[in-house]
């Protein structure tokens, strides 16, 4: 029987999802998991010890010198290589913060509910998932909507977005743009992605519920570049490098 993988601990969903080479990759793209990441992220930036990252991260000083290694060496193969790398995916789990719902109220979740969260803004879908300020919270059951609530992110970045998402248990999110990055934190957390919707944020729940929302994993970036915003060929919130 195989041994169940540990889910480690992460600060939040990394803000840049790729980086590329100029001119033609050496090879296949190298894919940096998240907590890889992370890792990379508490001691070469942070400047922590194996020993402090470990226990940040919730797992052993020897598991991360493995995965320490293991990144350097796909770093490696970037830098000295020419390869395209990614970084997304793994088995993690977003560390517990004061997220954006503590001052909202909101029902406890019934077996039988599903939670659709849709990136709010005035009644419509609001267009860039990274800087989303409040969700619109639908349940349903059995087909129709028995409650609505909006929840203040309160300024939240791009992880702790996805936090916030957990811990409101959400099953489906309906969005505008959402990065690469963003896009693996929610297909992590086990929620099913609409995104690149545009119009009113009820509409756009009752489609789903009568079957006529396309899912679009792949959104379209929206917003204007002249925000100083820089966007990847087709995510938002998840930049890409050149």
């Amino acid at each position: 029987m195989a041994r169940p993988i540990h889910r480690r601990t992460i600060e939040s969903i990394p803000e840049y999802s790729c980086f590329h080479t100029e001119g033609i990759p050496s090879g296949d793209d190298v894919i940096l998991y998240t907590d890889e990441f992370e890792v990379i992220r508490l001691i070469d930036k942070v400047h922590l010890s194996q020993e402090e990252a470990a226990k940040e991260m919730g797992v052993s000083r020897a598991t991360i010198a493995s995965i320490y290694q293991r990144a350097r060496d796909k770093i490696a193969l970037l830098i000295v290589d020419g390869r395209s790398l990614s970084i997304g995916g793994g088995a993690f789990v977003l560390k517990e913060t004061n997220k954006g719902n503590k001052n909202n109220v909101i029902a406890d979740k019934g077996e039988k509910t599903m939670r659709i969260a849709v990136t709010y803004e005035n009644g419509e879908i609001f267009q860039h998932f990274g800087r989303t300020e409040e969700f619109k919270v639908y349940d349903v059951e059995n087909n129709e909507i028995k409650a609505s609530t909006i929840i203040s992110t309160n300024g939240q970045g791009h992880g702790a977005l996805i936090g916030v998402l957990e811990e409101l248990k959400i099953d489906t999110l309906i969005c505008g743009g959402i990065g690469g990055g963003a896009q693996m934190g929610v297909a992590n957390m086990g929620i099913k992605l609409y995104g690149g919707v545009q119009g009113k944020a009820d509409d756009a729940v009752k489609a789903l519920l009568e079957g006529r929302l396309e899912q679009n994993s792949n959104a379209n970036c929206n917003h204007h570049h002249d925000e100083g915003h820089n966007c990847s060929h087709s995510s938002c919130g998840g930049h890409c490098h050149h």
